[in-house]
């Protein structure tokens, strides 16, 4: 498609300058295959693997790195961030949104990319800066140039919301209080919106089909179909990916007809739903560690059986991977702690994905969801070096991800 590659080069930025490295672990699992490849080396030259395979010739004047008992994959790639927020368990989204300086926010930011990075996750989608505006442009800007360490951004900017249907809320009716998106009303202002943001440097749009207009009500659909129809159009023609946040069935419904690439959250799903996400080849990004970490911030300790809406989360997504809707790997980091991305693997393993299939999500899958393949995802001569080493073997213990040994970006390796 046409905005695939627009996608990948809205990305590519990067440390150059690097030597040629010879990496040897005890395997390599290659984002793709299920299983991990005993035995095989990558050889890395400049910003590129150059080669993939058993017993590799090391060129003259290349470094050498063995690392046995590892297993070295691709650089994970995170489909649902906010680098702009910090858990609610510090400080409550509101408060956040409305009292923290963007100086302050955006200082942090800067610290939970190289977390990110760190954890080994060299490519995220960042979903929104609540509140922040564009600040993650600059973020991403920052990092594109050597500036400050973290991955490599797609980021939303602003995000857009029906208006009078997000937060903050709470205040005396008639006050102008500022949101956590930017706030649209009819055809003509969410394309002026979604074209505003194309220009200030989003990489992709996303859409909120649903929300609650006061804390009671739960959420309802906001968007209409017009609306969401006219704002994917716009994006795509503008060579942008479209996700949509929707936790209902008719949010869901009007975000597949109106043709979107992602819907974020996804817990009213029914069969009928996801279905109809399989055959449109629209991935769902199930966010499991964001319902479990509200609930534990709540006072959940684990136990089973756990909170209706963890429940709820999880049945959505064992529905979607039943019916083959790409799963798309992403926890909405950021409700929790930004560097502790493994946890939505975990619970995707949790709940019954099999560790391979949750390492091809965060992997190979993500970067074909977000049209970034051609460049990263995969192990494989010709890709730019976003590599990850982790301790273990996370194909049979997907925890074995959190036991990062290195990470490299670009054929650089990142200092710890």
């Amino acid at each position: 498609m046409k905005w695939t590659v627009l996608a990948a080069a809205l990305i590519l930025a990067g440390p150059a300058g690097a030597a040629t490295i010879l990496l040897r672990p005890a395997q390599v699992f290659d984002g793709v295959e299920a299983k991990p490849h005993p035995g095989w080396q990558v050889l890395v030259d400049n910003d590129r693997i150059a080669a993939v395979g058993p017993n590799l010739a090391s060129p003259a004047g290349a470094r050498i790195i063995d690392l046995p008992g590892a297993t070295l994959m691709p650089g994970m790639i995170e489909g649902h961030g906010h680098l702009f927020l910090h858990p609610y368990n510090e400080t409550p989204w509101d408060d956040q949104v409305l009292h923290e300086a963007l100086a302050l926010r955006t200082a942090r930011a800067v610290v939970q990319a190289r977390a990110t990075l760190m954890a080994g996750f060299t490519s995220e989608r960042d979903l929104g800066t609540e509140g922040a505006g564009y600040a993650d442009v600059g973020l991403k800007q920052a990092i594109d140039q050597g500036i400050v360490p973290g991955p490599r951004l797609t980021v939303a900017t602003r995000a857009i919301v029906a208006r009078g249907a997000y937060g903050p809320k709470g205040y005396e009716p008639g006050v102008v209080v500022p949101q956590g998106a930017q706030e649209v009303s009819g055809v003509d202002e969410i394309v002026r919106a979604v074209r505003d943001q194309i220009a200030g440097g989003a990489g992709l749009i996303k859409l909120y089909a649903d929300y609650h207009y006061q804390g009671g009500d739960g959420s309802r659909p906001t968007l209409s179909q017009a609306e969401m129809s006219a704002a994917v159009a716009v994006a795509h023609d503008a060579g942008r990916l479209v996700a949509a946040h929707s936790v209902t069935e008719e949010g869901m419904r009007r975000a597949i007809a109106a043709g979107v690439d992602t819907i974020e959250h996804g817990y009213g799903g029914t069969a009928a739903i996801f279905k109809a996400m399989h055959d449109h080849g629209i991935a769902l990004c199930p966010t499991l560690a964001a319902s479990d970490a509200v609930a534990r911030y709540r006072g959940w300790k684990g136990e089973e059986p756990a909170p209706p809406a963890v429940l709820l989360n999880r049945r959505s997504f064992q529905l979607a991977h039943a019916a083959g809707v790409p799963i798309c790997m992403g926890g909405d980091v950021g409700v929790f702690a930004h560097g502790t991305n493994a946890r939505e693997m975990e619970l995707m393993q949790a709940a019954g994905m099999p560790a391979p299939a949750v390492l091809v999500a965060a992997t190979s899958g993500n970067a074909r969801t977000f049209g970034i393949d051609k460049l990263v995802g995969s192990i494989k001569a010709g890709l730019l070096a976003d590599l990850v080493v982790v301790d273990g073997d996370p194909t049979r213990d997907i925890a074995a991800v959190r036991r990062v040994k290195l990470v490299m970006k670009g054929g650089m390796i990142i200092e710890r």
